[in-house]
């Protein structure tokens, strides 16, 4: 187990695709606005600790459940694509709980952040990349995450209310469009 620059770099800039903490900035305006408040740190630390679980123990996790990693996909992407469908729709498909500290959990951490496609991301990972620089990765990408998180309010402000429901419906597009990309990539392994 040694750091490797090239590895680093190359795991950093996958997460931070996979993750898309800059594209979910309306997903994350929405659902603060809906949960009153977002834990931002608890939901980062969060996030981390699935993806650091799924990192060593996400296959035996899922197997031990009888859940194939192209059915948790499936899982999540549904997940997501209600999310977008709420986004682009306006309509409430979650309901209101005004509750922050739930929420931070499901959906922030996950499916959001930590979702299918970050997790199976990680797990797969694994297989060509030295631990130590998946590890660093996940670390540069939860930064991203919190300083995103923390800085909600102001991008609020800048882009206004009629900005932000544009922003919104135009993501909620971008991750409806996700959700049938993930889904579709892994539905076929049902009928094998």
């Amino acid at each position: 187990m040694k750091f490797d620059l090239q590895q680093f770099l190359t795991v950093s800039f996958t997460l931070f695709a996979v993750i898309d903490a800059i594209g979910s900035i309306p997903l994350f305006i929405s659902l603060k606005v809906k949960m009153g408040g977002i834990r931002e740190f608890r939901a980062t630390i969060i996030s981390g600790l699935f993806m650091v679980g799924f990192l060593f123990v996400g296959k035996p996790f899922l197997s031990l459940l009888g859940v194939t990693v192209s059915s948790f996909a499936v899982g999540g992407s549904i997940v997501i694509f209600l999310l977008g469908l709420e986004m682009v729709l306006g309509h409430e498909i979650f309901k209101d709980d005004k509750n922050a500290r739930a929420g931070t959990v499901v959906p922030i951490a996950f499916p959001v952040i930590a979702g299918s496609g970050t997790l199976t991301t990680v797990m797969s990972l694994r297989a060509d990349f030295d631990e130590i620089n998946i590890l660093l990765g996940i670390l540069v990408n939860l930064v991203l995450v919190y300083i995103v998180l923390k800085s909600l309010r102001l991008i609020e402000r800048v882009l206004g209310e009629a900005g932000l429901i544009a922003v919104r419906k135009f993501f909620g597009v971008i991750l409806l469009a996700i959700a049938v990309r993930i889904f579709s990539s892994n539905v076929g392994e049902f009928g094998k």
